[in-house]
């Protein structure tokens, strides 16, 4: 891989992370029309991932400091309430226990937990489905054209006032469960995790952030289940400084569309990238049967 192709990859996965539009999808469809050899292609993929990774945590690095700070304080109350039911078993006493969600970012925590878990299951179970739906171009056109349905119906739903204290944990499950469906490639994860919170009934900003930062634990539990696969691979020393190029691309133009994602929802422009989608979609397809 060289290293204006390494750009072009980090440029893709920045804009396409964040904005509706699908990561994988695209990139499927580069490397299966243009052949692009990445000598190494999943340490690669990991690393534009962790490069928009580092993007999500600048922009929202209050919300994540705080909300890992009240995890923490979750767990130590967690087990001064297991003391305290020891001690009132005992000592035959009432002492009151601790509130364990006791604010706004420890609720949000819960969810991002709760969400968590859909994700994971589907991301496991359906790891080689997804690795053989990006070898051909017929899945991930599909996938836009389903991206595209969502961002239209999104664009339709009407302006939701959940907050994460009314948000409910069955909203984080069915929020939890797109997002591994996303996993398809062509299927946005932002795109469908935002509409899945638009339709639960989010606050639009809100639903940005929820989408953005359950991408974290996402981003790295899929990085680490792939470590070993990562280590089996053969890998040129010298293509290292080129996905290291790539992945400091795809941060920066992640970032920069984050920041974007907050206006377009806001101002309800999704039908834009849902015609975007729906026309890639169909040259895939189209592709896929004359390539």
């Amino acid at each position: 891989m060289s290293i204006l192709e390494s750009i072009l990859l980090g440029i893709v996965q920045g804009v396409t992370e964040f904005l509706p539009v699908s990561s994988s999808g695209h990139l499927a469809i580069l490397q299966n029309i243009f052949h692009v050899e990445t000598n190494g292609s999943m340490l690669f993929d990991i690393m534009l991932h962790l490069g928009t990774l580092a993007a999500v945590f600048i922009v929202y690095h209050k919300d994540i400091w705080n909300m890992i700070k009240e995890f923490f304080l979750m767990v130590g109350d967690m087990f001064s309430n297991l003391y305290t039911l020891i001690l009132n078993k005992i000592h035959k006493t009432s002492l009151k226990y601790k509130k364990i969600i006791a604010n706004s970012y420890r609720k949000f925590v819960v969810l991002i937990l709760v969400s968590t878990v859909p994700t994971g299951v589907i991301g496991v179970l359906g790891k080689d489905v997804v690795e053989g739906a990006s070898n051909t171009l017929l899945i991930p056109g599909i996938c836009l054209l389903i991206t595209g349905v969502l961002l239209l119906m999104a664009e339709l739903k009407k302006e939701g006032n959940k907050t994460p204290k009314t948000v409910s944990y069955r909203d984080g499950l069915v929020i939890g469960t797109a997002q591994g469906l996303a996993t398809l490639p062509g299927l946005s994860r932002s795109g469908t995790t935002i509409a899945a919170c638009l339709f639960c009934g989010l606050d639009r900003k809100f639903a940005v952030k929820y989408s953005f930062i359950l991408s974290i634990p996402a981003i790295l539990g899929a990085a680490v289940l792939e470590v070993k696969d990562v280590i089996a691979e053969p890998i040129e020393t010298a293509q290292i400084g080129v996905y290291a190029v790539g992945m400091v691309f795809a941060g920066v133009v992640g970032y920069i569309c984050i920041k974007t994602m907050l206006v377009i929802v806001r101002r309800k422009k999704f039908k834009y990238f849902a015609y975007y989608c729906f026309i890639v979609g169909i040259v895939a397809i189209v592709g896929h049967f004359l390539i």
